[in-house]
């Protein structure tokens, strides 16, 4: 008897693999990193939502190997730039290193330490961004939120990878740190008067606001 193919995966099987992708996931595997980039599904909608916006400044919170800024970065203009914070130099040295051989080495800028600290010089500088993406520790997801809508242009984009967090937001058993802030990030996105949104329940969960134009 045939297995029945997951929804996730039934819309994987519709796409050819992108070799960059795959080149970028085993090298991850060989680091010995965390193997937590987004889903390639999500990597897709992140090239379009960058592209269909026109963003030309973008801010990616979480570097991990590449993966998410690879995808950020081709849905770029000519002048479009990513900012990327990392917490750990060498998992951004792997990342800078995959982002140059994918050709988009040029378009993505890597800030190293606390991710909190690196906003609040990026603020200090005056910059804005046009599109966020969410995907570092889970216990700050609040706090991204807020200074990403504080560094937002009008009408920015906001993405939060990982929100179901493999289920665990739904199960009312849960009741880690993470879990309940990840459960108040989604319920900020959904009610916060400043932001429009919707929650895409497929893979980990995604959450994408825009910023309302005052």
């Amino acid at each position: 008897m045939t297995e029945q193919l997951t929804a996730e995966q039934y819309a994987e099987s519709l796409y050819a693999e992108d070799p960059i992708l795959r080149m970028v996931t085993e090298g991850i595997r060989a680091a010995d990193m965390p193997e937590i980039s987004i889903a390639p599904g999500y990597g897709r909608l992140l090239t379009l939502l960058v592209r269909m916006s026109g963003a030309k400044r973008v801010l990616e919170i979480g570097a991990l190997g590449g993966y998410s800024g690879i995808c950020l970065a081709r849905g770029l203009g000519e002048t479009g730039r990513v900012v990327s914070l990392e917490l750990k130099p060498d998992f951004a040295e792997v990342a800078k290193r995959h982002v140059t051989a994918a050709g988009l080495g040029d378009k993505v800028e890597y800030r190293i330490g606390e991710a909190l600290d690196s906003l609040d010089a990026l603020e200090r500088e005056g910059a804005r961004f046009d599109l966020y993406f969410i995907d570092a520790d889970k216990g700050n997801y609040l706090n991204y939120l807020e200074r990403a809508i504080r560094l937002a242009n009008p009408g920015a984009i906001i993405v939060g990878d990982n929100a179901l967090m493999r289920g665990r937001v739904v199960d009312p058993s849960v009741t880690s740190n993470s879990v309940q802030v990840m459960r108040r990030f989604n319920e900020t996105i959904a009610t916060d008067p400043r932001l429009e949104s919707t929650l895409l329940p497929a893979y980990d969960g995604l959450c994408i606001a825009r910023v309302r134009t005052p």
